[in-house]
C-alpha cells in the first residue's frame, strides 16, 4: 500500500471510522499540533542522555498516540471508540507526569529566573517541545469550548506535560531554584 492515497486532495483528512473532515478543522488543528509535540519530543527523545529521561519521554509519546486517537474521534463515535478499547486519556496518565515533576522538584530543578533556551542541544529540544505542547493545549482547550472534544482530562495531561518538559528542560542545563 502507497503513502500516497490521494484522498487528501480535495482538503480533507479521515478520522476515524470513515468520517472526513477539513484540514483546517479545529479538530485537525489539534490533532496536528499534538503530532507535532510527538515529533518535537522525538526529538528530545533521541538527544537525551543516558539517564533515563528517554524513557519517560518515550512513554508519554506512547500517550500522544493514544491522545491523538481520540482527538480523531468525533463525539458521536466516541462510545463505539471507548466500546472497541481504544485507550482514553485518564488521571492515571496526568498521575505519572505528576510523579515526574515531583521527583525533578525533589532534585531542585524547580522554578527560578527566566531562563534562555539553548543551554544545552537536549534542553533546547525540551523547550521546544514544550512550547509545541502549549500551542496543542490551546488548540484542544479551543476544541473542547467548540463542543467537539469532551474529554476534559485531555487539556490536565497537556498542561502537566508543559510543566514537566520545562523542568526536564532545566534539569539538563543543571539550572535550578
Amino acid at each position: 500500500m502507497s503513502i500516497t492515497t490521494k484522498t487528501g486532495d480535495q482538503g480533507t483528512t479521515g478520522l476515524m471510522y470513515g468520517r472526513r473532515a477539513p484540514k483546517c478543522h479545529p479538530r485537525l488543528e489539534a490533532c496536528g499540533s499534538v503530532d507535532e509535540l510527538n515529533a518535537a519530543l522525538g526529538l528530545a527523545r533521541a538527544t537525551a542522555p543516558a539517564d533515563g529521561a528517554g524513557e519517560l519521554l518515550s512513554s508519554i509519546q506512547k500517550d500522544l498516540v493514544a491522545l491523538m486517537g481520540e482527538l480523531a474521534t468525533t463525539a458521536q463515535d466516541m462510545p463505539r471508540y471507548a466500546a472497541e478499547g481504544h485507550p482514553l486519556m485518564t488521571p492515571a496518565a496526568t498521575a505519572r507526569l505528576d510523579r515526574a515533576i515531583a521527583s525533578l522538584e525533589a532534585a531542585r530543578a524547580g522554578p527560578g529566573d527566566w531562563v534562555m533556551p539553548g543551554a544545552s542541544l537536549h534542553g533546547a529540544s525540551l523547550d521546544l517541545a514544550r512550547t509545541v505542547c502549549r500551542r496543542a493545549e490551546r488548540r484542544v482547550c479551543s476544541l473542547q469550548q467548540g463542543g467537539e472534544a469532551t474529554n476534559p482530562e485531555i487539556i490536565v495531561y497537556l498542561n502537566r506535560l508543559s510543566d514537566l518538559l520545562w523542568l526536564l528542560a532545566r534539569s539538563d542545563e543543571g539550572t535550578t531554584r
